[in-house]
Parts: C-alpha cells; structure tokens; sequence
C-alpha cells in the first residue's frame, strides 16, 4: 500500500492492492447484467451467493451460472466470480467432493429456512448435513453462514448473539476442523467470538455496519434502503465492528453483501431486505477506515486476509482511490426499473480511480 501526501501532509491518494468482495449477491438474468459491471470495477473476485429462484444448488448450476456472469460482463473486464452451493436439507455431499476436486466451487452456503431473501429452501434440521459437513471437513471447504436464528419468539435484535450460542457453537464443537465464514456479522458478541476462536473461522463485515447504526432506519421517517438482514444494530454493536475490522486481525475481511433489489420493491409496505453497495463499495469503506484513523489497515482488510482466508493468491494489480468530493446519485439504472444505492444524495471524500493493473 502507498499513498500520495499534499503539501500540507494530507492524503489525497491511497493505492492498494486490488481486493477481492468476500460476500456479493448478483441476482440473474437483466438484473444481474445491470450491476456485474459495479462489482467488476472495483474488485478482482467476488464470492457469489446461491440464493436465486431456483438456489444454485449442483456444480452443473454453478457453472451455469458463472458462465452467465462471464457473458454478461463489460468488454475489458478482468473480474473471476467464485462460485458457491446452496445448502439444502438434501445437499449431495458428492457434489462438495466434486466440486472441490475440481475448484468449480468455492464454498457452500448455510441460510436458516427463511432468514432472509430466497431462503425458504434453507437448511431446517442441521442434523441432516452430517454427511455435507464432514465431506467439507475432508476437503477444506468453507461453511458460509447466515448467522441468525429464524425463532420468532427470539427479538430481532438478538438474533445474530443466540444464533452463536444455538447453532454455530455446537456446528464447531460437533466438526471441529470446519472452515467457516461467519457473514456479514453485526455485533459486538460476534466480533468477539471470532477474534476469541481458534484457526479455521473468520468473518466478514460489510460498509454499512461500520458506517451506520439502527437509528438510520428511522432518521426523518422509515428509510428502506437502509433495511437488511441482519438489521443495523446499536451503536456500541457498531464500534466494536469498526475495532474488529481496523485491528489487523486476519480473520476479518470485506465482503459488501451488495443486494440490489428495484427501488419499487425496497419502497414498499413490505420491504426487501438489503443495501446496495457495490458501484462506491471502496469509497464507503475507506470513509469508514478514515473516521477510524486507519486508512493504513485498509489493505489488510480489503485486499488481503480474505484471499488468506481462502487459501487464494493475492491479486497483484492495484487500484487508486483519490481524495475527491462526489455525491452518491440518488438513483440508477436497474434492468428496465431504478435502484436506489445506498447513502444516495450524500457526498464522500474518496473516489475510485480506474486500476492501473487488472491482473
């Protein structure tokens, strides 16, 4: 990482090794061909989530769908999508095997029946992937988790601490060389969990929980596009995220969880779950990164300990973020309808060059 100084010692540009989205959601189709460019600009690999109608639940599917992606990419782009499976009560733990042996997939995805956007296929009874799980086991392939109980007797809030105590804790008891990817987590319970655990668990970490807490759901009336799964937690929930991401340990890393859906469809009485991110991903989380005094980690975070983490080469080209006021559009373009990207109409300080290397 080097970064570029004024005359009166202030950074006016960052540039860092290309980084890679741990966590992406691209949808299919037209919608999918309207934001693979956004993602494409700013990382060299994206891990990409299964959960589409139907899940990408074979490596026939998977490929299939990384062929798509491929096609539907902008002349010039240098981007490798990483595919991964959608865990289902029937998952063939043969499919892990061969997709392992043949790196067709990177990992395989655990949603909780019906935690959150096409999840209904979800796992029910963990019990049932025994055999998955120790077929994962052998071939080191990562458990990626959406880590909230799906009990609505449990308070929405609380959801990501009991998921530890209930499901996670025991998964790492029962399989203990599991390689897992606790997601998107948002609590101070979660980033101590994984800074306390062994090797073989780490844990991404999105733009919008560092930046935001729960109050800006509701700041001046009910705000969708800042509605996710799981939700914006309370402030002291978000610093501890911030001190997780900023401190260098290895076992945090970026992953955006991008979601977009069309802005008719977060503007409504009942409202999609997720923030969408991708096209100012870098500049959000070098905003957050600078509030923190460090800018100097943003590297490890964005570029490296994830590609550790998943046992890939790191990239070798670079990118260049430079210190330029911009303010987020209120809207874009999304396969025939509009998306509303999230802090639409504010204004940051960094700004994504085009890489000087898409190696």
């Amino acid at each position: 990482m080097t970064d570029t100084a004024s005359a009166h010692g202030t950074m006016t540009a960052l540039t860092l090794r290309r980084p890679d989205d741990w966590h992406l959601h691209l949808r299919d189709g037209e919608a999918m061909a309207s934001v693979v460019g956004a993602t494409a600009a700013q990382f060299a690999r994206a891990i990409v989530m299964p959960n589409l109608k139907p899940p990408v639940t074979t490596v026939a599917q998977a490929l299939a769908y990384r062929q798509r992606i491929l096609a539907a990419l902008p002349a010039g782009s240098r981007f490798e999508p990483l595919m991964t499976l959608y865990l289902t009560d029937t998952t063939d733990p043969a499919a892990i095997v061969d997709g392992a042996r043949d790196r067709t997939v990177s990992a395989v995805k655990l949603y909780p029946a019906g935690a959150t956007t096409n999840s209904d296929a979800g796992v029910t009874d963990l019990r049932r992937c025994t055999r998955v799980f120790e077929a994962m086991q052998a071939c080191g392939m990562p458990l990626l988790v959406h880590g909230e109980v799906t009990d609505p007797e449990v308070d929405v809030f609380d959801r990501e601490a009991v998921f530890i105590d209930r499901v996670l804790e025991p998964l790492r008891r029962d399989f203990p060389a599991l390689r897992i990817v606790f997601e998107h987590i948002t609590t101070r319970e979660a980033a101590q969990y994984v800074a306390a655990a062994g090797d073989g668990i780490g844990a991404t970490i999105t733009a919008h929980h560092l930046l935001y807490n729960r109050n800006a759901i509701f700041r001046g009336g009910l705000r969708p596009h800042w509605y996710c799964l799981p939700v914006l937690k309370r402030e002291s929930h978000r610093e501890a995220l911030v001190a997780a991401a900023v401190g260098g340990d290895p076992r945090f890393f970026l992953g955006t969880d991008s979601a977009p859906h069309p802005a008719r469809l977060k503007e409504h009485a009942a409202a999609c779950a997720g923030c969408y991110t991708a096209p100012h991903a870098l500049e959000l989380y070098a905003t957050a990164f600078e509030r923190a005094g460090a800018l100097d980690r943003l590297q490890g975070f964005a570029a490296d300990h994830g590609a550790d983490f998943y046992r890939l080469p790191r990239n070798t080209g670079t990118i260049v973020l430079e210190r330029h006021r911009w303010t987020v559009p209120d809207a874009l373009p999304f396969a025939g309808d509009s998306i509303v990207p999230l802090a639409g109409g504010e204004t940051l300080e960094w700004r994504l060059r085009l890489p000087t290397s898409t190696a």
